[in-house]
């Protein structure tokens, strides 16, 4: 399950993945013809919901890492895109720690760009699963102090968890294997901002043979069950902005987005 550079990655490029179709919709090069058909058929605003959650990530990691957290979970990282985490939050703390985790195995072909981290810092790459938790740690406690603070992010990934996979009981067992003043980063796809186009994606990436489960604000919220949510609270992915940041420009949204502190 960890970096291994001497077995090259068997990839399936007969079936989409979302990983891939994230990267077409954010205009990058790292996808198949059977990612870019699923890409093809969405409507353009599934193209700005990449790139407001791409921005949303930006500006949490930023704020947090302005506020002295230098050690980074995320789960989800699809194919790197530059400006990587890592390289936001180690431009304000070099010598922050990052793990990252994805289930898709050109992820893994491109982990090296994700392993370039500061002389201070580290990185660390796990091929896995968010459904895969107990793994995802136990390689994490490898390069994570996980006595002190760790920014846990989950961005746009929880809506690929449908609620019969226990989406809400994953995040919470990950969050209970965090220390006090740790943070949460979450963006999930909204189904009650637009709900026609929600059921428009959802009916799209269906077909290409990827389960979505956009959420309700009720239910997006209660990924923050007894976590703090820190100001603006829980707000659509282009209306967040963390205090001394520059706020995004005005935009609709059907993403929502929050960030939260464990007491």
């Amino acid at each position: 399950m960890t970096t291994d550079h001497t077995q090259p990655p068997h990839i399936d490029t007969g079936r989409a993945h979302p990983a891939r179709v994230y990267d077409w919709l954010l205009g990058g090069k790292d996808n198949y013809p059977v990612d870019e058909a699923v890409g093809e058929t969405l409507p353009p605003e599934a193209r700005d919901a990449a790139r407001q959650n791409r921005a949303f990530m930006n500006r949490a990691v930023a704020h947090l890492a302005a506020r002295g957290i230098d050690q980074f979970l995320d789960i989800g990282t699809g194919i790197p895109t530059e400006p990587n985490l890592h390289q936001i939050v180690q431009r304000t703390v070099p010598r922050a720690r990052v793990v990252y985790a994805d289930n898709d195995p050109i992820v893994l072909r491109h982990a090296e760009a994700l392993l370039v981290s500061s002389p201070e810092g580290a990185t660390d790459y796990i091929q896995a699963d968010v459904r895969e938790p107990d793994e995802i740690v136990r390689h994490a406690r490898g390069i994570l102090d996980f006595d002190r603070p760790i920014a846990l992010s989950l961005i746009a990934l929880m809506h690929f968890v449908p609620d019969d996979q226990d989406a809400h009981g994953i995040v919470r067992g990950l969050v209970e294997t965090l220390p006090s003043g740790s943070h949460l980063v979450l963006s999930h796809a909204a189904i009650d901002l637009f709900p026609e186009l929600a059921e428009q994606v959802i009916a799209q990436y269906a077909k290409g043979g990827i389960r979505l489960g956009f959420r309700t604000r009720a239910e997006v919220t209660r990924f923050f069950d007894g976590l703090d949510l820190v100001p603006p609270g829980l707000v659509t992915a282009t209306e967040w902005s963390g205090e001394g940041l520059e706020p995004p420009a005005p935009e609709e949204s059907g993403i929502y987005a929050g960030v939260a502190r464990i007491p």
